[in-house]
């Protein structure tokens, strides 16, 4: 029976353990399993590296959700980028957002060229713009969107049809929106990146990564090929509590909207902010796109303080309920000064906060910024 992503998010990958009848998926944390003297497999696994029940579980759930035609977990995002990126030839040329995760520009600007791969930094919300990086080597468009911190928002059929009219590979980070909220598959990518350490998990407990594929063609075989070599894997309890923190997903989503719009149309209309970046203010330039795309707008925000750095970082140290803290998606609030924490070149704005609004009560969540804006 087809299922709505509400239901897909508590079904998949969830039937019954077919041993005991649990309805809870079992844990399985054994590194090897029985085969035969010629190396049959008995029961379809060998080592853990090659795979692992609470793995393939987890795959078949992401899969579903993205409306992908297979999926492969990894030790951490950072982990499932690198092999994905790491399967272009020498030679080849790489494309990826101006604003993004500061690990995947480390890794565009440091580690690709070590391997003869090229990259270029382009405003992604500019179709002109990533139409004139395209070269006759671009062997991939990596899009982020929303976007790391500052929330850009880019077009991603449009540039898929692009992308895809040179022969080039059109890869999407998803991480902020999850599939409940936007499904890049279906908008002509052709891989979707999480980092599901953030809301699939949900907690704040699991470090991991996901690649979900459009097809089970040559980039898929290549990528589970380098992960089984590599060993980059997710250890089978992250899989295991990651599945577990889907079965919510849909329902943490919605709060983390519906808070992010209160916190967000708050920061707007106060005068010690200078601007509030989130894809649902009709004041975002990009709201159009983002409101075509995607179902809801997600429970990520960044505001900039007027007054610089320092003014950004008082706020930041008057809060109460809010944490500061790296990462996101968890239950609990958290506030992070991103340039601080960008390493030794940072690009964020130095009077930029980061927020992931979490689950707690929206009125206590303003009332907590109220006060450090003060």
């Amino acid at each position: 029976m087809p299922m709505r992503l509400e239901s897909l998010a508590v079904h998949a990958g969830a039937e019954a353990d077919a041993a005991t009848g649990a309805v809870a998926t079992p844990l399985h944390l054994s590194t090897t399993f029985k085969h035969g003297p010629a190396g049959e497999r008995v029961a379809g696994f060998e080592y853990v590296r090659e795979g692992n029940p609470n793995q393939e579980r987890l795959e078949t759930a992401l899969a579903a959700l993205e409306g992908g035609a297979g999926a492969l977990v990894f030790a951490s995002g950072m982990a499932a980028i690198t092999s994905l990126l790491e399967c272009l030839p020498a030679g080849a040329h790489f494309i990826y957002p101006q604003d993004c995760y500061t690990g995947l520009r480390v890794l565009a600007t440091e580690f690709l060229p070590q391997r003869g791969v090229s990259a270029t930094a382009v405003d992604t919300a500019d179709l002109s713009a990533v139409r004139a990086a395209i070269a006759p080597h671009t062997r991939c468009l990596w899009l982020e969107t929303p976007s790391n911190p500052q929330l850009r928002i880019c077009d991603i059929a449009a540039l898929a049809d692009m992308a895809h009219a040179h022969g080039t590979l059109v890869a999407c980070d998803n991480t902020f929106a999850t599939p409940l909220l936007q499904q890049p598959l279906a908008l002509g990518a052709d891989v979707v990146m999480h980092s599901t350490t953030k809301y699939f998990g949900g907690h704040s407990d699991a470090l991991g990564g996901a690649l979900i594929f459009a097809r089970r063609d040559e980039p898929f075989v290549a990528v589970a090929h380098r992960r089984h070599i590599t060993g980059g894997v997710l250890s089978p309890f992250n899989a295991w509590l990651t599945l577990r923190g889907l079965r919510s997903l849909p329902a943490r989503m919605a709060w983390h909207c519906r808070n992010a719009r209160a916190v967000a149309e708050f920061l707007a209309a106060h005068p010690r902010v200078q601007a509030v970046h989130w894809p649902g203010l009709p004041s975002h330039p990009n709201h159009a796109v983002a409101a075509r795309q995607m179902r809801d707008f997600g429970g990520m925000l960044s505001m900039l303080i007027h007054g610089g750095r320092d003014a950004a970082l008082s706020v930041a140290g008057k809060v109460k309920m809010f944490t500061n803290a790296t990462s996101l998606g968890g239950c609990e609030s958290l506030i992070e000064h991103r340039a601080s924490v960008e390493g030794e070149n940072p690009v964020s704005p130095q009077n930029l906060l980061r927020l992931s609004i979490g689950l707690e009560h929206a009125d206590d969540l303003v009332a907590d910024l109220a006060q450090a804006l003060t």
